[in-house]
């Protein structure tokens, strides 16, 4: 997946125009909201907007977090909701049991693989996670999209945006695989925390007016963006 995507050879398109893309589409694995992506962004956005006003960089991440699921267009493959949203995990060392619905990694050859089944596996202790490797999904792509498009973003930003899926339970809830993070990974982490409730809890049926939202964020779009991105 990261070769045939990593190439960002797909399109070329704004970050506004991803939002109206994505719009499209409803994400199968959130039980919370049957609505459009582009309201959950919104809610998250001005959820954190109206308590953190002066981080704008943050308010920009929310808006941009699930963007990634774009995937699920079929002018990018059309790959099945499996493959694109709901939680990620570390490969190349053991699966913690603490991953939803862990009992299925006995069918994956890893699971039986001595380099791969220890607690740091083909890792070191304190490697960082960006030295680690986790199963593909949205959250990955929007990184890889971000950070070859040059975003200006700091490394909290790109780090929520890399791992809130992988956050929810293993990260947050249990403290799981924290022997491979370095010391900007746990620094990172306490704007994860910061960021991971808003994510989650700042869903609600009070819909956002778009048009009017629309300046504030097109304007650190441009800050943090490029006008056109390669996707």
């Amino acid at each position: 997946m990261r070769d045939a995507y990593g190439r960002l050879d797909k399109t070329e398109m704004s970050i506004w125009e991803c939002i109206e893309l994505l719009n499209e589409f409803i994400d199968d694995s959130d039980p919370d909201l049957d609505m459009p992506q582009i309201e959950h962004l919104l809610q998250t956005a001005e959820a954190i907007r109206k308590d953190y006003p002066d981080e704008d960089w943050l308010h920009l991440t929310g808006l941009i977090h699930d963007l990634g699921k774009v995937l699920l267009h079929p002018s990018f493959g059309e790959l099945p909701q499996w493959a694109v949203v709901g939680d990620t995990f570390p490969v190349g060392c053991a699966f913690d049991e603490c991953n939803v619905h862990s009992k299925y990694f006995k069918e994956n050859p890893d699971y039986h693989n001595p380099e791969f089944n220890t607690k740091f596996g083909a890792y070191s202790e304190g490697c960082g996670l960006d030295k680690v490797l986790m199963s593909w999904g949205h959250d990955d792509y929007m990184y890889l999209v971000a950070k070859e498009n040059k975003t200006t973003l700091p490394s909290a930003g790109l780090f929520i945006i890399r791992y809130h899926s992988f956050y929810r339970k293993p990260l947050h809830k249990h403290g799981a695989y924290t022997h491979l993070m370095n010391e900007e990974d746990k620094e990172n982490l306490k704007w994860l925390h910061v960021f991971n409730k808003y994510d989650l809890y700042s869903k609600s049926s009070i819909r956002i007016d778009v048009e009017e939202v629309k300046p504030y964020y097109m304007s650190l779009i441009d800050k943090y963006f490029p006008g056109k991105l390669r996707w």
